[in-house]
Protein backbone atom coordinates (compact mmCIF):
# COMPACT_ATOMS: atom_id res chain seq x y z
CA UNK A 1 0.00 0.00 0.00
CA UNK A 2 1.09 3.39 -0.76
CA UNK A 3 -0.26 6.97 0.54
CA UNK A 4 1.30 10.32 -0.76
CA UNK A 5 0.12 14.36 0.48
CA UNK A 6 2.29 15.99 -2.27
CA UNK A 7 0.39 18.78 -3.76
CA UNK A 8 0.42 21.13 -0.70
CA UNK A 9 3.57 19.59 1.08
CA UNK A 10 5.47 22.55 1.70
CA UNK A 11 8.37 21.90 4.07
CA UNK A 12 6.90 24.65 6.27
CA UNK A 13 3.73 22.44 6.75
CA UNK A 14 5.41 18.76 6.41
CA UNK A 15 5.21 17.76 9.86
CA UNK A 16 1.51 18.47 10.19
CA UNK A 17 0.99 16.75 6.95
CA UNK A 18 2.91 13.74 8.36
CA UNK A 19 0.41 13.98 11.99
CA UNK A 20 -2.70 14.54 9.97
CA UNK A 21 -2.14 10.68 7.70
CA UNK A 22 -0.99 9.93 11.34
CA UNK A 23 -4.07 10.09 12.22
CA UNK A 24 -5.72 8.89 9.08
CA UNK A 25 -3.40 5.78 9.35
CA UNK A 26 -4.39 4.96 12.91
CA UNK A 27 -7.70 5.19 12.43
CA UNK A 28 -7.49 2.85 9.07
CA UNK A 29 -5.23 0.27 11.07
CA UNK A 30 -2.42 0.92 8.65
CA UNK A 31 1.10 1.66 9.66
CA UNK A 32 2.36 3.08 6.37
CA UNK A 33 4.30 6.26 6.11
CA UNK A 34 3.77 8.76 3.62
CA UNK A 35 5.64 8.15 0.48
CA UNK A 36 7.40 11.28 -1.06
CA UNK A 37 8.53 9.86 -4.62
CA UNK A 38 10.60 12.73 -6.29
CA UNK A 39 7.84 11.97 -9.32
CA UNK A 40 4.47 13.19 -7.63
CA UNK A 41 1.99 11.86 -10.13
CA UNK A 42 3.47 8.14 -9.97
CA UNK A 43 1.49 7.46 -6.68
CA UNK A 44 -1.74 7.58 -8.41
CA UNK A 45 -1.60 5.25 -11.19
CA UNK A 46 -0.60 2.64 -8.68
CA UNK A 47 -2.82 -0.45 -7.81
CA UNK A 48 -2.01 -0.09 -3.93
CA UNK A 49 -2.65 3.19 -3.68
CA UNK A 50 -4.88 3.55 -0.54
CA UNK A 51 -4.97 7.67 0.05
CA UNK A 52 -3.37 10.48 -1.72
CA UNK A 53 -4.78 14.06 -3.38
CA UNK A 54 -4.67 14.90 -7.08
CA UNK A 55 -5.44 17.80 -9.39
CA UNK A 56 -8.45 18.19 -10.77
CA UNK A 57 -7.46 17.71 -14.25
CA UNK A 58 -5.51 14.76 -14.20
CA UNK A 59 -8.51 13.74 -12.78
CA UNK A 60 -10.59 14.68 -15.21
CA UNK A 61 -8.57 13.09 -17.65
CA UNK A 62 -5.67 11.43 -17.39
CA UNK A 63 -6.92 9.71 -14.34
CA UNK A 64 -10.80 9.30 -15.39
CA UNK A 65 -12.69 6.37 -14.33
CA UNK A 66 -9.07 4.66 -12.91
CA UNK A 67 -9.24 6.02 -9.50
CA UNK A 68 -12.34 6.56 -6.89
CA UNK A 69 -12.76 9.83 -4.91
CA UNK A 70 -13.04 10.12 -1.42
CA UNK A 71 -13.67 13.66 -0.44
CA UNK A 72 -12.84 17.25 -1.57
CA UNK A 73 -11.30 19.01 1.27
CA UNK A 74 -12.29 22.09 2.46
CA UNK A 75 -9.52 24.96 2.81
CA UNK A 76 -9.45 28.18 4.81
CA UNK A 77 -8.06 30.40 2.02
CA UNK A 78 -8.86 33.80 0.45
CA UNK A 79 -10.56 32.40 -3.11
CA UNK A 80 -11.75 29.17 -1.59
CA UNK A 81 -15.49 28.87 -0.55
CA UNK A 82 -16.70 25.10 0.77
CA UNK A 83 -14.78 22.42 -1.50
CA UNK A 84 -14.92 24.70 -4.45
CA UNK A 85 -11.44 26.88 -4.97
CA UNK A 86 -9.84 29.88 -7.79
CA UNK A 87 -6.46 30.55 -9.36
CA UNK A 88 -5.27 33.82 -8.44
CA UNK A 89 -3.49 35.45 -11.86
CA UNK A 90 -0.75 37.72 -10.80
CA UNK A 91 1.33 40.22 -12.94
CA UNK A 92 3.77 42.76 -11.96
CA UNK A 93 1.73 45.74 -12.89
CA UNK A 94 -2.12 46.13 -12.78
CA UNK A 95 -3.30 46.26 -16.53
CA UNK A 96 -6.78 45.37 -18.05
CA UNK A 97 -6.85 41.97 -19.60
CA UNK A 98 -6.82 42.78 -22.70
CA UNK A 99 -3.69 44.75 -22.59
CA UNK A 100 -1.75 41.77 -21.63
CA UNK A 101 -2.22 40.42 -25.20
CA UNK A 102 1.02 38.99 -26.56
CA UNK A 103 2.78 38.61 -23.28
CA UNK A 104 4.53 35.57 -21.43
CA UNK A 105 2.70 33.03 -19.26
CA UNK A 106 4.57 31.10 -16.69
CA UNK A 107 3.05 27.50 -15.94
CA UNK A 108 3.31 24.97 -13.45
CA UNK A 109 2.60 22.06 -16.01
CA UNK A 110 0.78 21.17 -18.87
CA UNK A 111 -2.10 19.65 -16.79
CA UNK A 112 -2.35 21.63 -14.05
CA UNK A 113 -6.11 23.27 -13.47
CA UNK A 114 -4.71 25.97 -11.43
CA UNK A 115 -1.81 27.07 -13.52
CA UNK A 116 -2.90 26.08 -17.16
CA UNK A 117 -6.45 25.78 -17.92
CA UNK A 118 -7.36 28.60 -14.99
CA UNK A 119 -5.22 30.59 -17.26
CA UNK A 120 -6.71 30.01 -20.21
CA UNK A 121 -10.21 30.43 -19.07
CA UNK A 122 -9.55 34.16 -17.75
CA UNK A 123 -7.73 35.14 -20.87
CA UNK A 124 -10.03 33.45 -23.63
CA UNK A 125 -12.07 36.09 -23.69
CA UNK A 126 -9.66 38.50 -24.88
CA UNK A 127 -7.82 36.06 -27.92
CA UNK A 128 -7.54 36.92 -30.96
CA UNK A 129 -7.27 34.05 -34.18
CA UNK A 130 -7.58 31.84 -31.54
CA UNK A 131 -4.24 33.08 -29.52
CA UNK A 132 -3.58 35.21 -26.26
CA UNK A 133 -0.43 34.91 -25.39
CA UNK A 134 3.04 34.93 -27.13
CA UNK A 135 5.01 32.67 -25.51
CA UNK A 136 4.48 29.72 -22.48
CA UNK A 137 7.43 28.75 -20.15
CA UNK A 138 7.08 25.52 -18.88
CA UNK A 139 8.12 26.20 -14.82
CA UNK A 140 7.31 22.92 -12.76
CA UNK A 141 5.46 24.61 -9.81
CA UNK A 142 3.53 27.20 -8.92
CA UNK A 143 6.22 28.76 -6.62
CA UNK A 144 8.92 28.57 -10.20
CA UNK A 145 5.85 30.53 -11.71
CA UNK A 146 5.80 33.34 -9.28
CA UNK A 147 9.98 33.24 -9.43
CA UNK A 148 9.77 33.78 -13.16
CA UNK A 149 7.13 36.60 -13.08
CA UNK A 150 8.76 38.22 -10.06
CA UNK A 151 11.87 38.31 -12.13
CA UNK A 152 10.61 39.48 -15.40
CA UNK A 153 11.17 36.64 -17.12
CA UNK A 154 7.25 36.12 -17.93
CA UNK A 155 4.36 38.39 -17.15
CA UNK A 156 1.78 36.49 -15.66
CA UNK A 157 0.55 33.47 -13.75
CA UNK A 158 -2.04 31.86 -12.21
CA UNK A 159 -1.78 30.22 -9.13
CA UNK A 160 -3.76 28.44 -6.82
CA UNK A 161 -5.54 30.29 -4.27
CA UNK A 162 -3.72 27.52 -1.39
CA UNK A 163 -0.43 28.03 -2.22
CA UNK A 164 -1.12 31.94 -2.68
CA UNK A 165 -1.86 31.64 1.22
CA UNK A 166 0.51 29.48 2.15
CA UNK A 167 3.19 31.80 0.52
CA UNK A 168 1.17 34.47 2.68
CA UNK A 169 1.66 33.30 5.75
CA UNK A 170 5.26 31.68 5.23
CA UNK A 171 7.38 33.16 1.86
CA UNK A 172 5.77 36.20 1.65
CA UNK A 173 8.95 37.65 -0.37
CA UNK A 174 7.59 35.36 -3.14
CA UNK A 175 4.89 37.50 -3.66
CA UNK A 176 6.52 40.78 -3.52
CA UNK A 177 6.15 43.35 -6.74
CA UNK A 178 3.37 41.02 -7.98
CA UNK A 179 -0.49 42.40 -8.19
CA UNK A 180 -3.86 40.29 -8.27
CA UNK A 181 -5.13 40.90 -11.83
CA UNK A 182 -7.81 38.41 -12.38
CA UNK A 183 -9.48 35.62 -10.73
CA UNK A 184 -10.21 32.39 -12.16
CA UNK A 185 -13.72 30.67 -12.31
CA UNK A 186 -14.44 28.53 -9.11
CA UNK A 187 -13.80 24.93 -9.38
CA UNK A 188 -14.09 21.87 -7.15
CA UNK A 189 -10.50 21.60 -5.40
CA UNK A 190 -8.21 19.51 -5.06
CA UNK A 191 -9.60 15.56 -4.38
CA UNK A 192 -8.51 13.35 -1.89
CA UNK A 193 -8.65 9.74 -4.36
CA UNK A 194 -7.85 5.99 -3.99
CA UNK A 195 -7.62 2.86 -6.04
CA UNK A 196 -6.95 -0.16 -3.35
CA UNK A 197 -9.56 1.64 -0.44
CA UNK A 198 -13.24 1.33 0.41
CA UNK A 199 -14.61 5.45 0.07
CA UNK A 200 -16.53 5.09 2.01
CA UNK A 201 -14.37 3.99 5.55
CA UNK A 202 -11.76 6.49 4.44
CA UNK A 203 -14.36 8.95 4.64
CA UNK A 204 -15.45 7.69 8.24
CA UNK A 205 -11.36 8.10 8.91
CA UNK A 206 -11.46 11.81 7.63
CA UNK A 207 -14.64 12.56 9.88
CA UNK A 208 -12.55 10.95 12.86
CA UNK A 209 -9.76 12.86 12.00
CA UNK A 210 -11.76 16.27 11.71
CA UNK A 211 -13.31 15.75 14.26
CA UNK A 212 -9.81 14.94 16.49
CA UNK A 213 -8.97 18.31 18.58
CA UNK A 214 -5.52 17.26 19.47
CA UNK A 215 -5.03 17.41 15.48
CA UNK A 216 -6.53 21.14 15.36
CA UNK A 217 -3.43 22.55 14.72
CA UNK A 218 -2.11 20.58 12.21
CA UNK A 219 -5.50 20.63 10.21
CA UNK A 220 -5.23 24.85 11.12
CA UNK A 221 -1.36 24.51 9.53
CA UNK A 222 -2.86 22.72 6.26
CA UNK A 223 -5.87 25.61 6.11
CA UNK A 224 -7.94 22.28 6.39
CA UNK A 225 -11.30 23.36 7.22
CA UNK A 226 -13.60 20.52 6.58
CA UNK A 227 -14.03 18.41 3.40
CA UNK A 228 -16.95 17.61 1.44
CA UNK A 229 -18.48 14.19 -0.52
CA UNK A 230 -18.68 15.43 -3.91
CA UNK A 231 -19.12 12.53 -6.48
CA UNK A 232 -17.36 12.50 -9.98
CA UNK A 233 -20.38 14.48 -11.64
CA UNK A 234 -19.07 17.71 -9.91
CA UNK A 235 -15.76 17.52 -11.57
CA UNK A 236 -17.95 17.78 -14.99
CA UNK A 237 -17.61 21.87 -14.27
CA UNK A 238 -14.33 21.47 -15.17
CA UNK A 239 -14.56 19.36 -18.29
CA UNK A 240 -17.54 21.38 -19.09
CA UNK A 241 -15.51 25.58 -18.74
CA UNK A 242 -12.81 23.32 -20.86
CA UNK A 243 -15.42 22.44 -23.60
CA UNK A 244 -17.12 25.77 -23.77
CA UNK A 245 -13.76 27.96 -24.31
CA UNK A 246 -12.26 25.22 -26.69
CA UNK A 247 -15.76 26.05 -28.61
CA UNK A 248 -14.81 29.82 -28.84
CA UNK A 249 -11.07 29.88 -28.87
CA UNK A 250 -8.14 27.63 -28.49
CA UNK A 251 -5.32 29.96 -26.53
CA UNK A 252 -1.65 28.04 -26.86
Amino acid sequence: MIAALQMYDWPEIREATDRFWAGLAQRLGVDISLSRPDDFTGPWFRDDLLFAQTCGYPFTHALKGQVKIVATPHYAADGCEGPDYRSIVFAREARPLPDFFGASAAVNTPDSMSGMLALKLVFAPHARQGRFFGQVMWSGSHLASLAAVREGRADVCAIDCVCVELARRHRPRDLEGLVEVARSPAVPGLPWITRAGDPQRLRAALRAVFADPTLADARAALLLSGFSALDEMAYDRITNLETAMERETRIQ
